[in-house]
């Protein structure tokens, strides 16, 4: 999972705004238009970049559709220290 929180967030374009995404759904859960109102990105993007972390199992989806709420996964909370690492590397 180590390899997959690096690929995923630094090592791929469009890193920093998946970045963004998990510290906020870290701090609480939201749906994807919760996201792209709070980090003023398009609605659109925010859903590729959710899929692209569901994909590789960084996030978990609760709910359905439209109001399904994100949250990290349990690999990636597991994880966590990496994404610290990360994180202040990207600071």
């Amino acid at each position: 999972m180590e390899a997959v929180l690096w690929y995923v967030l630094t090592g791929t374009r469009g890193g920093e705004n998946r970045v963004r995404i998990l510290k906020t759904i870290e701090a609480q859960p939201r749906n994807a238009n919760q996201l792209a109102e709070t980090l003023d990105l398009d609605y659109k993007t925010v859903r590729h970049h959710l899929d692209v972390l569901m994909d590789n199992d960084v996030v978990q989806r609760s709910g359905d559709d439209y109001g399904a709420v994100y949250l990290p996964s349990q690999r990636c909370r597991a994880n966590w220290g990496t994404v610290e690492t990360i994180l202040d590397r990207m600071d």
